[in-house]
């Protein structure tokens, strides 16, 4: 099972590097637009040279520096995932540019090219960080920037995809600048879309006359944990109890079908929780 799994993530991989590259190809390549990557500074250098060096031999060696330098600095555990995703993009760069040489742009607008680039790239980054896996480059200096000198990870990252995008202006228009910059920050509200969008959880908060019809609900049909504070009405001083539990989507969306049905009077608050830390018991979910 666990071999299996381990090609499931490889080929889950390697799918979602295909259509990483093959998206710079037909969509960054011919509109011009550098969105703040080790592909995109790939790009702005050949453009540099003339075209006299191929994008993808500058991507490889760009990444392979980078990875050498992650390795000495962060570590052997910092993942083959990574490694492997980083070797591998170049290689299909590499196909792209012989398969479908000279390319010309789908839709002629680089406004548009890029919106169908950042739909595109974010969805194959949060595949990657779905399997814990992730296309190296940038992404590297990010974390050392994280390490040595405490700057805030989202942060780090995204200020080096600027710097990339920045780089454009010596080879582009101000209106290719301009798009980007824009592009390199949509980037990154994207991708955090599609990273937590789909992992975030609720916090429930409920005072109800049903407490405990609740609490084995969340308890025996939700397989969930709760906390229960004692609380005390302000207009009448009536004690109360609050249950307090955190919820998937589709948790909350049980837990509160059951509420509406058991207690419709009941006073409930819900926040979004980003993330969850915390230890489990043997044999707990």
């Amino acid at each position: 099972m666990k071999k299996l799994t381990i090609v499931k993530e490889f080929v889950i991989i390697t799918l979602a590097t295909a259509l990483l590259g093959l998206s710079f190809h037909v969509f960054m390549i011919p509109s011009r637009v550098s969105i703040g990557s080790v592909s995109s500074l790939s790009m702005v250098v050949s453009q540099m040279t003339g075209g006299a060096l191929p994008i993808s031999l500058i991507a490889l060696a760009i990444n392979a520096v980078l990875l050498i330098v992650g390795f000495i600095c962060l570590g052997t555990g910092f993942g083959i995932k990574t490694v492997y995703t980083s070797l591998i993009l170049p290689v299909f760069l590499g196909l792209y540019e012989i398969l479908l040489p000279n390319f010309q742009p789908i839709i002629g607008d680089p406004f548009q090219d890029v919106l169908c680039h950042l739909f595109l790239v974010s969805f194959c980054q949060a595949t990657l960080f779905n399997v814990n896996a992730s296309s190296g480059g940038l992404d590297i200096i990010g974390k050392l920037l994280n390490k040595y000198l405490r700057v805030d990870l989202g942060k780090a990252v995204a200020s080096c995809g600027l710097i990339v995008a920045l780089m454009s202006y010596f080879v582009s228009d101000l209106k290719i600048v301009v798009l980007s910059v824009l592009g390199t920050y949509l980037n990154g509200i994207i991708l955090d879309y599609f990273i937590f969008g789909n992992n975030i959880k609720r916090r429930v908060c409920i005072l109800s006359s049903k407490q405990e019809e609740i609490r084995s609900f969340v308890l025996n049909d939700l397989h969930s944990g709760a906390t229960i504070y004692d609380a005390i009405g302000a207009y009448n001083n009536t004690p109360l109890k609050e249950i307090v539990v955190i919820v998937n989507k589709q948790e909350y969306a049980a837990l509160m079908r059951f509420i509406s049905k058991e207690d419709p009077a009941a006073f409930v608050t819900v926040y979004n929780v980003n993330e969850v830390s915390y230890v489990p018991k043997p044999g707990a979910k």
